[in-house]
């Protein structure tokens, strides 16, 4: 009769999945094949620890088991049905990345040519080119194959030789205490192969890249914002021939404006109005993204009101959502100088008013100013 699950990894059952899986590698590696070799009782208690995992560590099995026990879950077709050691270390590959090599662990064989790395670039635009969308050209700087070796790093005729190190496999095996652990070859860097010097490309010196500076068109749609990342598939750093090269991502960087600011799609400016137009109303020209629009302003505005004009924001460069508003906030417009006229006109406006103001000091009197 099969054992209880919680029981075989010695955990109870309002135990958390982590503990779960704490419990079954400490058993797993107490009881793995490469730290007791023809041990057929470790074999069976390792198998065993590994089916309780597999039900377990999986919440509609575990919840089933613990409704109805092995019976639902046979019902359920379960069966773990790991005929070796090899089914195991693939079902639970996360648990055993450590385990490599020999006993019951399968060995990986040398890696494939390695693709091209990515490459970023920051990209400042202005932000007037990140409203209304622009396309920019922009060098790029990356390594390419040699053209003389075909990114193979060999004179024409030669061939490289097995890598001394790892033996033509890419990947070399450490012991620690019974863990064998495998790892990319440090000499050949996972490829499995040398290049005599004699035999290097006299282009590339054998490296099979060089550096070249390609200038790209790069489109910025109409209202991106600061910080998104656009990306050109292979556009970054060749990999080993036969693999695919890189990705460009193009960071973009909005500059600040004089007068315009953005939150999102919304867009915001202030403007001075004059006095009378915000007491008495009145039609003025405001700025936006586009260009000037008419906004009319009502009799009796506050000075620091806001205006909404929809539609008159940034579009949506996905196009998911429509076109956000512009907002303008109105302001008082406070002359700098004043003719001797409109000085007059509004000390009797303040007058009506019954506004105190202050005398003009002895300094301006005496000089006229």
């Amino acid at each position: 009769m099969a054992r209880d699950y919680y029981e075989v990894l010695g955990v109870s059952r309002t135990t958390t999945q982590a503990e779960i899986k704490k419990a079954y590698r400490k058993l797993a590696m107490q009881y793995h094949p490469d730290r007791n070799p023809g041990n057929a009782e470790a074999e069976a208690k390792f198998k065993e620890c590994s089916e309780a995992y597999e039900v377990l560590s999986d919440d509609e099995k575990r919840a089933t088991y613990d409704q109805y026990g092995h019976d639902g879950l046979k019902g359920k077709g379960f069966d773990p049905n790991f005929t070796d050691f090899g089914d195991i270390f693939s079902a639970f590959s996360d648990i055993f990345s450590g385990f490599g090599g020999g006993g019951g662990g399968r060995q990986r064989g040398r890696p494939g040519p390695r693709p091209g790395s990515d490459l970023e670039l920051t990209l400042p635009v202005t932000f007037m080119d990140a409203a209304l969308g622009v396309e920019k050209e922009v060098p790029i700087t990356r390594g390419v194959h040699c053209e003389t070796c075909s990114g193979e790093g060999l004179k024409p005729g030669r061939k490289p030789e097995s890598c001394g190190t790892c033996a033509g496999r890419g990947q070399v095996i450490q012991q620690q205490g019974f863990l064998r652990i495998s790892t990319v070859c440090p000499v050949c860097r996972g490829q499995g192969r040398m290049i005599r010097p004699d035999d290097r490309c006299g282009t590339c010196g054998g490296s099979g890249r060089k550096r070249e500076t390609e200038t790209m068109k790069v489109r910025i749609p109409a209202g991106i914002d600061s910080g998104v990342r656009i990306r050109y598939v292979g556009k970054g750093e060749v990999g080993d021939p036969g693999a695919p090269p890189g990705d460009l991502y193009v960071v973009v960087h909005i500059e600040e404006h004089d007068l315009f600011k953005r939150d999102g799609h919304e867009t915001y400016c202030q403007v001075h109005v004059p006095y009378p137009t915000m007491v008495l109303g009145g039609e003025i020209k405001v700025p936006t993204v586009r260009g000037e629009e008419t906004l009319v302003i009502p009799a009796d505005t506050e000075s620091g009101k806001v205006f909404q004009m929809r539609g008159k924001g940034l579009d949506d460069p996905r196009g998911h959502r429509p076109r956000g508003n512009h907002h303008v906030q109105t302001m008082v417009r406070v002359p700098k100088q004043l003719s001797q006229a409109e000085e007059e006109l509004l000390r009797k406006l303040a007058a009506i008013s019954g506004d105190s103001l202050a005398e003009k000091g002895w300094w301006s009197k005496m000089f006229g100013a």
